[in-house]
């Protein structure tokens, strides 16, 4: 079952990326309108070539104390770097009774350390250690946040190793990052057709992890004898 869910999960982000790109690299939604020349090309008239930090807040991340750790679940979700990251949703082992820098729900998680520019979603609040970002977009515009960084894993790629041997990407370059902005209306509307695509990964997400959990728990005890067949309730 878990495979299933994981195989659905492929086929919806992929659903989601070619919606992407259908409207904000070949403009096929936009073709009829006018078009004006700018540093990336020609674009749709009204857009504008930006930056990452007019459309999302940024937070970097800063490790607590390591006395802190925990796997008891005392104090709040702590995810050092991009170790934890899952399919969309990084998964939790570490928790801290010290937070420092918060990511808030539906934030994007960047590692910002080798390799730079993987990217998971934070699902609740949670501390961020200094191995991530936590970028928040602004006015709810969170799934054309979500897929324009996704789109950016070329040119974040860059910054692994170059002219270091351990490649990082700081702040200032981070909110710096060039994207193409559309008016607030169309993000809108991106954001309305991805929406249901966005929460059906997210319930299969929490589905794995449930299915997951009970087999960890359940398989033990019968290879062991623990739990006969009989008292499986299925």
């Amino acid at each position: 079952m878990t495979a299933l869910y994981a195989y659905r999960n492929h086929n919806l982000e992929e659903q989601a990326r070619s919606l992407y790109k259908s409207w904000f690299i070949d403009f096929e939604p936009f073709k009829d309108g006018k078009f004006v020349d700018s540093e990336l090309g020609m674009i749709p008239e009204g857009w504008h070539i930006g930056t990452l930090s007019e459309i999302a807040d940024i937070t970097m991340g800063q490790s607590p104390s390591g006395s802190s750790f925990n796997e008891d679940g005392h104090g709040i979700v702590f995810y050092q770097g991009r170790t934890e990251f899952g399919f969309r949703f990084p998964s939790i082992k570490l928790f801290t009774t010290e937070p420092t820098r918060f990511a808030e729900p539906h934030s994007v998680l960047m590692s910002v350390r080798a390799p730079v520019g993987d990217i998971n979603v934070a699902l609740d609040r949670c501390c961020i250690g200094r191995g991530l970002a936590a970028i928040t977009a602004k006015d709810e515009a969170f799934p054309f946040v979500l897929y324009t960084l996704k789109g950016k894993s070329s040119e974040l790629d860059l910054y692994n190793g170059e002219g270091t041997v351990f490649g990082s990407i700081n702040r200032k370059e981070l909110e710096g990052l060039s994207i193409l902005i559309p008016p607030r209306s169309i993000i809108q509307r991106f954001n309305d057709c991805i929406k249901p695509v966005d929460d059906s990964i997210e319930i299969a997400c929490k589905e794995i992890v449930s299915l997951s959990y009970s087999r960890d728990s359940i398989l033990p005890k019968l290879m062991s004898g623990q739990l006969p067949l009989d008292e499986l309730d299925c």
